[in-house]
């Protein structure tokens, strides 16, 4: 399956390319760009890394991910404050009279 079009990366792509860093060096922390390193490649309008980092997720040799592949994007869905407090609008706060 192709998950990058604008590069041509395949999920056999990637699972090799992990496959290779891990026989390389079994500690290493293998991220996104690494991988497009190992590839030859660039990232290039970034569109397909919900779809890499799924394929990453899914490879078994991955090891320890690093925090980017451990976060999960579905809980921020249900923030609505975005980390704000209540009432940081002007119009929202109190004023004594």
């Amino acid at each position: 399956m192709i998950v990058c079009h604008c590069t041509q990366i395949s999920d056999q792509d990637i699972h090799a390319a992990i496959d290779w860093m891990r026989a390389s060096d079994p500690q290493t922390i293998i991220t996104p760009g690494k991988i497009y390193h190992a590839l030859g490649k660039r990232a290039d309008c970034g569109g397909c890394m919900p779809l890499f980092l799924d394929t990453m997720r899914a490879c078994d040799k991955l090891g320890v991910a690093p925090p980017i592949l451990r976060a999960r994007t579905d809980s921020k869905k249900d923030a609505t404050h975005e980390g704000r407090r209540q009432g940081h609008r002007l119009s929202q706060r109190r004023t004594a009279i």
